[in-house]
């Protein structure tokens, strides 16, 4: 487990930048804390540096999917697909989404993961995001590897601090 102080939104963004070289097919972060914890700020950062990596330009914009669930990106090599399950009513529900297809070949991210249930699977990278004190941006990250894969994850996360 990594615990960081984050002391604004960049920092949060230099996060997922340094995340970003990691990841590849199958991948599975995901993005748990309250709303307004900076979720969909790591998720943009990160399709952004994806996309940037993977020679396939700027994304445009990257929206929350709060109302659509679900959004795809191409960045390139891999795809991402965002989720943002906040209004999700079931887990089942999400197998609507194609969420079982993007686990098996893209890089997802995944906005309120513990919605998932039982059809999260046991490899994935958590990171929990929470306000912290009273600058503005100001957060705390609980980065947490479950399963082999997001354990290697953790790890190289790790290694690629500043």
């Amino acid at each position: 487990m990594i615990e960081l102080a984050l002391s604004d939104l960049e920092a949060t963004r230099s996060l997922a930048r340094r995340l970003a070289p990691a990841l590849g097919a199958g991948d599975i972060i995901g993005l748990a804390g309250p709303l307004g914890a900076g979720k969909t700020t790591f998720a943009r950062a990160l399709i952004e540096a994806l996309a940037q990596a993977g020679g396939a330009g700027p994304v445009g914009e990257v929206p929350s999917p709060t109302f659509s669930l679900v959004q795809v990106y191409e960045t390139g090599a891999v795809p991402v697909w965002h989720f943002d399950l906040f209004r999700l009513e079931r887990p089942a529900d999400a197998l609507e989404l194609a969420v079982e297809e993007a686990f098996a070949g893209a890089i997802s991210l995944v906005e309120w993961p513990e919605r998932l249930g039982e059809i999260m699977p046991g490899d994935w990278l958590e990171l929990r995001l929470e306000r912290r004190g009273e600058a503005e941006g100001a957060r705390r990250a609980v980065i947490r590897g479950h399963g082999s894969r997001g354990r290697a994850l953790e790890r190289a996360l790790h290694q690629a601090a500043p």
